[in-house]
């Protein structure tokens, strides 16, 4: 069977995000939205709801994932309130992983680090978490909702291989580090949500590969910057493009060709996560919001014709917070 492709931008496929306003939300939406807790009230619940450990850790890892990733920040709050904090410390922790390797000047200073934090999580389970902030909450999360710890370990084993700076050799080889990074990350937050779904772990492995992918794409122009390209070798072989071409910025049609096959990628897998969408238990869709962000940035990339480079591509969408609203409110992935 053919795989999924991203038309062109001369003749657009309608996405998800297309068909958003079909129902109409409440006339009040966008006070709802403007009402979401932010960091001033967060800051008044730490005392009463940090616990034993660190004072405040639940708002370090809150401002962590707002300064670093914001759409992980935006999403976070729009988890059942009980559910909150443990999924800000997840995805604070991956935010501190997923930092390392762009902090360090030296791969053995990074490996300390991710020894650091491969202790961490084995002192995590062992009820001895280290006096740090993102290690505290996550210990709170583990002793709530029993967290399995070999997808703590796989994030980290994956982020420490991912230290080399090698471009992936082929998309197979992509999907492999998101499978075990982003998908990882989301059956952790299955467990948060109380969800054992077959269907709805089917679907997390399709897009956290979809956000690998697409994280992949997005980074493309910093990494260029930084004299560093990561897209699969094998898509740029298939059409004559090499490593230069990207540092150069070019725009040339087999450029944007590489980009096309990898985006179609990512919407192939959007799409096949959605098709379990009937079979995937409500309670499990908090964890999935970040399509919005996924689908927001393939129409983009689609808009432009898949020109990696263009500014438009760097623009932060200011109706973000409205869209994940919306879509948490349709009860939708």
């Amino acid at each position: 069977m053919a795989t999924p492709r991203l038309s062109s931008v001369r003749s657009p496929r309608p996405f998800g995000l297309a068909v958003l306003f079909r129902r109409r939300p409440p006339r009040d939406v966008w006070d709802r939205v403007r009402r979401l807790p932010g960091p001033s009230a967060v800051r008044r619940s730490v005392a009463a709801a940090s616990g034993p450990g660190i004072p405040g850790s639940d708002h370090y890892c809150l401002e962590l994932l707002r300064k670093r990733d914001y759409e992980s920040y935006l999403c976070s709050l729009l988890f059942p309130a009980e559910c909150r904090s443990s999924v800000s410390a997840l995805r604070a922790f991956n935010v501190e992983l997923a930092q390392v390797k762009d902090s360090v000047s030296e791969k053995a200073i990074g490996l300390m680090r991710m020894q650091f934090w491969r202790k961490a999580v084995e002192d995590i389970y062992r009820d001895n978490p280290p006096h740090q902030p993102v290690a505290a909450e996550l210990w709170k999360a583990v002793k709530r909702h029993n967290l399995t710890r070999r997808w703590l370990m796989r994030i980290i084993d994956e982020r420490e291989k991912n230290l080399d700076d090698k471009a992936y050799r082929s998309i197979q080889e992509l999907e492999n580090y998101a499978e075990n990074t982003q998908s990882s990350l989301l059956y952790l937050t299955l467990e948060v949500l109380g969800v054992k779904d077959l269907h709805a772990d089917h679907a997390a492995s399709h897009i956290g590969k979809a956000q690998g992918i697409v994280t992949c794409l997005r980074a493309t122009p910093y990494h260029g910057s930084r004299r560093k390209v990561f897209l699969p070798m094998d898509v740029c072989v298939q059409h004559g493009v090499s490593q230069e071409d990207f540092l150069r910025r070019s725009r040339d049609k087999n450029v944007r060709d590489v980009i096309y096959d990898v985006a179609s990628q990512a919407h192939s897998h959007l799409k096949h996560a959605r098709s379990f969408h009937r079979s995937v238990p409500a309670e499990a869709f908090p964890a999935f919001l970040q399509t919005v962000t996924l689908e927001d940035y393939l129409k983009k990339i689609q808009r432009v014709d898949f020109d990696i480079f263009h500014p438009s591509l760097q623009q932060k969408n200011t109706l973000l917070p409205l869209s994940l609203y919306i879509q948490s409110w349709r009860k939708r992935y």
